[in-house]
């Protein structure tokens, strides 16, 4: 039984609209960005000279047309200038890769799931049991799972950015190369700051990510989650909160209960890999997911000599994974691997997430 389409299909088209916002934001280092996987040839929507403060103008137009609160407006706009900065930072991002060939994998994870970052998430485990077996009884992400990308993305809340939001978002939506999207974002800030934080709070990265999980404004207002029952989804200052929202955004990814991200496999010697090369194209970030194999059940790997390492049912569908070549280690990678992808479109990313959330748990 041959699968090339993968059980994670829908839930990718849900979260389209998101995934090219979330792939600017990460904080996190990957050694071939998230961000090459955006549209990086989007041409400014003519609008002649205006200047910033002009076009600043009609945004707050059009936050005010969308029910944002005159107070919200003032306090947040208030002296806003161009931040040349993030014009740099954006004119710099890479477009869309030409070379073949990835850099390895084995050297990136030496580094981002070591042994500081593995203590650090244990003692996060320990301080917020309670609130994490919360979590997790109510989305089905387990809890060293939501604590490996609190982790990753800022460093358990050590490293969350200090760009003025609402100034970042106003210049890249003006500057013009994305504009529609950063407009959105700038548009969507506005209605978080509604709710009551205020701006020295809405500080993150060049690209508008915010909070301990880093959000895009739009993310937060379609899935941040108030953890601790206090009214507030406040992925700022509030653990609880911080991790009910990442469940979500993982659940709503398509996580499945109860099955692992992935288990380490061998491979046999003389298995064709080339021939089991999937022939799916994805519709986001397809040089991520066209080194995967594809889908089959763990059952049908053992028949063909992929023996998982790690407690696997036979039923469940995974793909082969094995990124420094024959030889090397390798994984059998189910859908929950793809939820993880969808919070940062990387294969380095996603591996040492999952990599590390096994470390957190031993």
């Amino acid at each position: 039984m041959d699968r090339s389409s993968p059980p994670w299909q829908n839930a990718v088209m849900a979260l389209k609209p998101f995934l090219c916002a979330i792939a600017l934001s990460s904080l996190a280092v990957n050694p071939v960005p998230a961000q090459a996987q955006v549209a990086s040839s989007d041409q400014p929507e003519d609008l002649g000279e205006l200047s910033f403060d002009a076009y600043l103008q009609l945004l707050i137009a059009r936050a005010r047309a969308e029910g944002v609160s005159e107070a919200t407006l003032q306090r947040m706009t208030s002296d806003l200038t161009p931040n040349d900065r993030v014009i740099r930072l954006d004119r710099a991002q890479p477009g869309t890769p030409t070379r073949s060939g990835y850099p390895a994998l084995a050297p990136y994870i030496a580094i981002h799931v070591n042994s500081v970052r593995i203590a650090g998430g244990r003692e996060v485990l320990a301080a917020n049991r309670a609130a994490l077996l919360a979590v997790e009884a109510e989305y089905g992400v387990p809890a060293e799972v939501v604590i490996a990308i609190f982790g990753h993305e800022t460093s358990y809340g050590r490293i969350r950015g200090n760009f003025d939001l609402a100034r970042s978002l106003a210049t890249l939506a003006w500057e013009g190369r994305r504009r529609e999207l950063f407009a959105n974002e700038f548009i969507a800030l506005m209605k978080v700051a509604d709710k009551g934080y205020g701006r020295e709070e809405l500080v993150g990265s060049w690209a508008g990510a915010m909070g301990n999980p880093q959000f895009l404004p739009s993310i937060y207002l379609k899935l941040a989650r108030d953890g601790d029952g206090d009214g507030r989804a406040n992925i700022f200052t509030n653990r609880a909160d911080t991790f009910a929202s990442i469940a979500n955004y993982l659940r709503y990814a398509g996580w499945r209960t109860g099955q692992p991200w992935g288990v380490p496999a061998t491979v046999a010697d003389d298995l064709d890999i080339d021939a089991l090369k999937t022939r799916l194209v994805a519709p986001v970030c397809p040089r991520v997911h066209e080194r995967h194999s594809q889908w089959k059940t763990v059952a049908e790997w053992r028949a063909l000599g992929v023996m998982a390492q790690r407690m696997i049912g036979d039923d469940v569908l995974a793909t082969l994974f094995q990124p420094d070549g024959p030889g090397t280690p390798a994984w059998l990678l189910t859908s929950n691997y793809r939820a993880i992808l969808e919070y940062n479109c990387s294969n380095y990313y996603a591996m040492s997430v999952g990599l590390l959330a096994d470390e957190i748990a031993r």
